[in-house]
């Protein structure tokens, strides 16, 4: 049976639905919608066995806040889209300690340059707060590291990050990386947010060593954004929507090369959504206003 790839866990549960009959219940996972700062924010956790089975992913939770009125530049869409991403954050990360903020993806490769893109916007005050503590005492202390790919660093992300929590001992990892999804819809029009951990380099198929609790020692919150789709798995759905359920995986995947789809304005895309996630974060941390955080970073 053709696998569809998607690395959203509400796309997950859409297609677990799809496949099973309208009479089965989904066992292990609970699902709710509501509304945050006008934008429609899902949340899916995955309670046990069960639920991990089902949808493939680790148990946890998943928020899904989909900004596809983002780009109807209405009123404050910049400064709500940031509000509802550090809401979630802040309710997901301790209350004190260092946090180290981790940038993945290749910086080169545009679909995949949300993590370093991201890591721009954020506020580095671990080194402020360490020489200066009475100046900077109001800032949670942030360190920032971008990285890169094994291609162009030799070196795993997940063996750098490793080191470096040795060293820097923060209270929280936030991993921010790009992912696949299955709709076009919601490539770079929806952010997911999971206490989960993340496995850098998902969103372009070239799966890496997992971030997470277990191999670092410490939370890692992940935020991801779907920059890209698989052809293949676009291709199926659209064959399905024309009345042609029976797909040829062998054809669809064709020589056998990974190919995404991907907006043709990706850049301008990846680079407003990657300021929302930096924004986010510091709205999270500090005790700043967006204004604020926006001089700052002047």
């Amino acid at each position: 049976m053709f696998q569809k790839r998607t690395d959203l866990a509400l796309e997950a549960r859409e297609l677990w639905q799809e496949s099973a009959e309208r009479t089965s219940r989904l066992s292990g996972v609970k699902a709710t919608k509501t509304k945050l700062e006008g934008y429609p924010l899902t949340r899916v956790d995955i309670l046990n066995r069960k639920g991990e089975e089902a949808l493939g992913k680790p148990q946890g939770s998943y928020l899904t806040i989909d900004l596809t009125t983002f780009w109807q530049r209405r009123t404050d869409f910049f400064e709500r889209a940031v509000r509802a991403v550090g809401s979630q954050l802040k309710a997901l990360v301790p209350a004190e300690g260092p946090v180290l903020i981790v940038g993945l993806g290749n910086a080169a490769m545009t679909p995949d340059a949300v993590g370093p893109l991201a890591a721009d916007s954020v506020l580095i005050t671990r080194h402020l707060v360490s020489s200066m503590p009475r100046q900077f005492s109001g800032f949670r202390p942030v360190a920032v590291f971008r990285a890169g790919v094994l291609g162009t660093t030799g070196v795993e992300s997940a063996e750098a990050v490793r080191g470096l929590v040795a060293q820097v001992r923060p209270a929280l990892v936030i991993a921010i990386d790009a992912l696949a999804s299955r709709r076009c819809e919601r490539v770079c029009a929806t952010v997911q947010l999971s206490d989960t951990g993340i496995i850098p380099g998902s969103g372009v198929g070239n799966h890496r060593s997992a971030l997470n609790q277990e191999t670092l020692g410490v939370p890692v919150l992940a935020i991801g954004v779907p920059t890209v789709v698989d052809a293949a798995t676009l291709a199926a759905d659209l064959l399905e929507e024309s009345g042609l359920p029976e797909v040829d995986e062998e054809r669809l995947r064709g020589s056998g090369q990974n190919l995404m789809v991907t907006p043709r304005d990706i850049d301008q895309q990846v680079r407003d959504l990657a300021k929302v996630i930096g924004f986010g974060i510091n709205w999270a941390l500090q005790e700043l206003e967006i204004e604020e955080i926006n001089a700052l970073l002047s």
